[in-house]
């Protein structure tokens, strides 16, 4: 049974695969925001889609309605779709699959992805993912990564991406990646750690991360002017939300101190008593107090 829906097979020159998944896999929506960026940066064309009924327990992912520009009210179901880029410009072609991770038939929804990556030739597979970490704001963001080409491993280790010591509960990403080395498909996993205390507020200092490390790895020349706009504006809102609680602004002072440590080759210290008190009300605060500042810049 094929859950594939395919419009045209895009001729493409040993492509990349990069993927992203909303969900367990997207702290911040870093990683799909970082994909989105790419979509929408090179008006990459959608070719392909994987049928969500099979894939989706659709009382936790809800199909959404919206209004359409008639006026009729259109439903538009959580999904997963392929996108391709072809430009004789870059030194080879992409392809994006971008969406959210299923709730359902994980191998099958592999097989399918791996299907559409083998009928376009892809060359590599590039997994985006972030991940919530003891990390502050104020410093850069710690990126891990896995590759399953020792070459491709040794280029992580020289753009300073820590390998991953992970073990335990894996996403799609890692049962993709997983997939993509039985097949011999090299396939590299790259994460973006995000400050636990901002709880899901969407998060463009992590997506920038991504994507630097996306430009240098693949030697994109992408203009990230835009990204870092936006991660000057987001340090901004964070600073004067966390200024505002002096619980939270001790908490992180901490966790600087340790990443400045960690980064001139010390030994880190635990955390000891400082801990975050009353976490999740603070997390609540805080993203309260962002959303309102969104809102209000949104209204000037």
């Amino acid at each position: 049974m094929s859950y594939l829906e395919v419009a045209e097979l895009p001729s493409l020159r040993s492509p990349v695969l990069v993927m992203a998944f909303a969900g367990w896999n997207d702290a911040g929506q870093a990683a799909t925001s970082a994909v989105r960026f790419l979509i929408d940066g090179w008006s990459a064309q959608r070719f392909a889609t994987i049928d969500p009924e099979e894939f989706f327990d659709f009382t936790t992912a809800r199909p959404t309605i919206r209004v359409a520009p008639d006026r009729q009210r259109e439903l538009e179901w959580p999904g997963n779709a392929f996108f391709y880029k072809a430009d004789p410009a870059l030194s080879r072609d992409f392809v994006f699959l971008l969406g959210t991770e299923p709730h359902l038939k994980w191998r099958a929804f592999t097989a399918a992805v791996l299907q559409v990556a083998q009928q376009c030739g892809v060359a590599l597979a590039v997994g985006l993912g972030a991940l919530l970490g003891e990390t502050p704001h104020s410093r850069p963001v710690p990126l891990t990564g896995f590759a399953t080409d020792p070459e491709l491993a040794a280029r992580l280790t020289q753009l300073h991406i820590v390998p991953t010591r992970y073990e335990g509960p894996t996403g799609i990403v890692g049962t993709i990646h997983d997939a993509c080395r039985r097949q011999g498909l090299p396939a590299v996993s790259l994460w973006a750690a995000m400050p636990h205390y901002l709880g899901a507020t969407q998060n463009p200092k992590a997506t920038a991360a991504l994507l630097h490390s996306l430009d240098s790895l693949l030697d994109l020349g992408l203009d990230l002017g835009g990204p870092e706009r936006a991660v000057a504006d987001f340090e901004r809102e964070v600073g004067r939300a966390i200024a505002s609680n002096l619980e939270i602004a001790a908490y992180v002072r901490e966790l600087e101190r340790r990443a400045d440590a960690l980064s001139e080759g010390e030994v880190a210290a635990g955390l000891g008593g400082a801990e975050l008190p009353g976490g999740e009300i603070l997390i609540e605060e805080l993203e309260e107090f962002l959303k309102h500042r969104r809102e209000e810049g949104q209204e000037n």
